[in-house]
C-alpha cells in the first residue's frame, strides 16, 4: 500500500494509505451518512470542488457498475474513507470501487479515523482540505492549501454544465408528449429518468443558455437542475429565470435550481455550516404535515422568514410560500409562489433513500403544466 495524507486548513491533519489515482488534489471537505450509494456520489456534479468523506465504515462492498452512475463522469475532488473493501460482492460489478478511481483519476485516502475527522467537521464546519500520495512535508502542503480558491463566490456550474443542446438520453418517440426545457447546471440522470417516465420530451440546455434561445425551442415548461457551488455565483442563470418567472412558464427547480428560483424571486442564500450530504434527511411537507426521508447534498440555503407561528415565507418576498423545512436544523426545504406557476424542492425527489416518498413532485409539475394549457 502506498502512504496518503490528508490536511486541513484548520491544520488538522490524518495518515493514512492511498487506494484510488496517485498524486494530489484539493478542495472542500465534507461529510455523507449515506451507507451506501457511494458511485452515485462519485459521479453527481453537485460535488464539483469538494472532497467527500463517508461516515460508514466500510466502503466499496459492492464495487463498481455501468449502471449506478449519475453522469457522464465522476467529480468530486476526492474521496475519504475508513476501510476500503479489496471483496467485492454484487452479481452486477464490473471492477472495485478502487480500480474505478484509478481509471477516472481521483484520488483517496483510506484508513484515517472517519468519525474524528466528522466531528471535527461538524464543530468547525466544512473546510478546504488536500490529499497527497506524493508530497508529505507539512509546511509544503499547508502553502498548497492556501491558495487553493473557496466555495462561496465561485461558479462551479460552468466545470459540469453540457457543451451543446440536446435531447436527453432518455428521450423516446411516443405521442402525447410535453415539452420541457431542462438547464443543466449539473443534471443527475436519475432526474431525467423520472421526467421521461412522466412523458416529457427534455431538450437539455447549457446553463449559460440565453432566454430568447430557450424561448425558442417554445417549452411548456421549464426545469432547473441541481449542481455545484455558490448559487449568487451563477448570475447569469439568476437573470435568466428572472425572465423566464416574467413569461409565466411553469417552473419546476431541484437542489441549486431551488436556490436559483429562490434568488430569481428576490430571496437570498447563505453558506451552511457542513451542509446538508445524505441520504437520510427528514423533511416536512408544511401543507400535508406528511415528513419525507430525503436524499440532500448541498452547502447552501435560502433564507425564509417567519410571519406566523406555523407560517414561512422567503425573505424578501412574501409572496413566496415555503412549503418543506427540514427537520433536523429546521432550515428552507422548498417553495411554490402563491400566484406564479413556479416551485421547488432543495432536496433529491429523483433519489430512492429507502422509500420513494418525494416522487410525487415530478407528477405536480405535470399537473402544474397542463393546468396552465
Amino acid at each position: 500500500m502506498k502512504n496518503a495524507i490528508l490536511m486541513l486548513e484548520s491544520g488538522k491533519t490524518f495518515y493514512g494509505n492511498s487506494f484510488g489515482a496517485d498524486g494530489e488534489t484539493a478542495g472542500e471537505v465534507v461529510f455523507n451518512t449515506g451507507m451506501t450509494g457511494y458511485q452515485e456520489i462519485l459521479t453527481d456534479p453537485s460535488y464539483c470542488g469538494q472532497i467527500v468523506t463517508m461516515t460508514s465504515v466500510h466502503i466499496g462492498n459492492y464495487g463498481t457498475n455501468q449502471e449506478d452512475i449519475e453522469s457522464r463522469k465522476p467529480f468530486v475532488e476526492g474521496f475519504i474513507v475508513r476501510e476500503n473493501s479489496n471483496i467485492v460482492s454484487n452479481w452486477r460489478s464490473t471492477k472495485t470501487l478502487s480500480q474505478y478511481l484509478k481509471d477516472n483519476k481521483i484520488v483517496a485516502i483510506e484508513g484515517i479515523d472517519t468519525r474524528a475527522l466528522t466531528k471535527h467537521l461538524r464543530e468547525k464546519g466544512a473546510m478546504k482540505g488536500i490529499i497527497s500520495t506524493t508530497e508529505f512535508n507539512v509546511k509544503n502542503l499547508k502553502r498548497k492549501l492556501s491558495s487553493v480558491p473557496g466555495l462561496v463566490g465561485v461558479d462551479l456550474v460552468k466545470r459540469v454544465t453540457c457543451g451543446s443542446i440536446h435531447k436527453s438520453i432518455f428521450h423516446k418517440e411516443q405521442p402525447g408528449l410535453i415539452k420541457i426545457v431542462a438547464i443543466d447546471s449539473g443534471i443527475k440522470y436519475n432526474i431525467e429518468r423520472c421526467l421521461s417516465e412522466r412523458k416529457f420530451d427534455i431538450t437539455v440546455v447549457p446553463a449559460s443558455t440565453p432566454y430568447k434561445e430557450i424561448m425558442n425551442l417554445k417549452p411548456e415548461g421549464i426545469f432547473l437542475s441541481n449542481g455545484p457551488g455558490d448559487p449568487e455565483a451563477v448570475t447569469y442563470l439568476v437573470d435568466t429565470v428572472k425572465q423566464l418567472i416574467t413569461a409565466k412558464i411553469p417552473v419546476f427547480g431541484i437542489c441549486l435550481g431551488h436556490q436559483m428560483l429562490g434568488l430569481a424571486l428576490g430571496g437570498k442564500t447563505y453558506k451552511l455550516k457542513f451542509g446538508h450530504h445524505g441520504i437520510n434527511h427528514p423533511v416536512k411537507n408544511l401543507k400535508t404535515g406528511k415528513i419525507e426521508i430525503t436524499s440532500q447534498n448541498h452547502g447552501f440555503c435560502v433564507k425564509m422568514l417567519r410571519i406566523h407561528e406555523h407560517q414561512w415565507v422567503l425573505d424578501g418576498n412574501a409572496d413566496v410560500e415555503i412549503t418543506h423545512m427540514n427537520l433536523n436544523d429546521m432550515t428552507c426545504e422548498g417553495l411554490r409562489h402563491k400566484q406564479l406557476p413556479v416551485f421547488s424542492v432543495q432536496y433529491h425527489p429523483e433519489a430512492a433513500p429507502g422509500p420513494f416518498d418525494s416522487r410525487y413532485l415530478f407528477d405536480d409539475f405535470v399537473k402544474l403544466i397542463k393546468e396552465r394549457k
